[in-house]
């Protein structure tokens, strides 16, 4: 039998994992998670960088592991993580960008589904248009929490974006695409929940994203880079009490 651990992205084994990992895009936003919420956190990987952690949160064992930026990255994470590691939750949590004029900077969004622009469906070799989701349990027990925590959230569609910059102009591509989306009922623009979904899809497994709103591509209001890595608790805490729930 061929030797399964470690694997080439994640330095482990799977009993280094709880059995939901939360994964942010930075590293950083990992360690720091770790650091201010779990107890008697480990790191279990630190491979390219890609911090993972496991402790405990209100006596349940839960991971936090980087996923880096974009949909290859978190592609090759999480379905090592499913299809190795016997993970059966991952809850992405990171930022986005709004759409709507109905939600607001720091605004928490879940994506009960994600748009793509991405060609990422393609690896799975479907007969026609495959439309990316949730967990609906995850969804429904971290909703739950929402409003047991007062948490100002929104529920909708995601737009997972391949690209960040437009080859024509030096500016954010996900603006210039915004009116198309947005009429479309979109909420907000990040760039992995829509290849999470599709290998939790694919794996039997369970995925949702849920993401604080970091800029407004209407206004053009913006949190700062140390914001989105150290300010963002309150979505942080409402994954970890997520965790907890689907865990029992």
């Amino acid at each position: 039998m061929a030797k399964l651990y470690p694997t080439p992205h994640i330095n482990a084994v799977p009993e280094d994992f709880g059995k939901t990992v939360l994964m942010p895009g930075d590293p950083l936003r990992a360690k720091f998670i770790a650091e201010k919420f779990l107890t008697d956190a480990k790191l279990v990987n630190n491979v390219r960088g890609i911090q993972g952690y496991t402790g405990t949160y209100d006596g349940t064992k839960v991971s936090v592991m980087a996923s880096g930026m974009g949909m290859p990255s978190i592609g090759i994470y999480s379905y090592e993580l499913y299809n190795f590691f016997g993970v059966e939750n991952i809850m992405r949590i990171g930022s986005a960008g709004a759409m709507s004029n109905k939600i607001k900077v720091r605004d928490i969004v879940m994506g009960m589904g994600a748009s793509t622009n991405s060609n990422f469906v393609a690896n799975f070799n479907l007969p026609g248009t495959y439309a990316p989701i949730c967990s609906y349990k995850m969804l429904k027990t971290c909703a739950d929490i929402a409003e047991e925590m007062g948490v100002n959230y929104h529920v909708g569609n995601l737009l997972s974006s391949d690209v960040f910059y437009n080859d024509n102009e030096n500016i954010p591509e996900m603006l210039t695409a915004t009116p198309a989306w947005s009429k479309m009922g979109v909420m907000a623009v990040e760039m992995e929940a829509a290849a999470l979904y599709m290998n939790a899809a694919r794996a039997g497994k369970n995925a949702l994203a849920i993401c604080t709103i970091s800029d407004h591509l209407l206004t053009g209001e913006a949190t700062t880079a140390e914001e989105r890595q150290n300010s963002f608790t309150e979505m942080m805490e409402l994954a970890l009490k997520t965790a907890v729930k689907l865990d029992k």
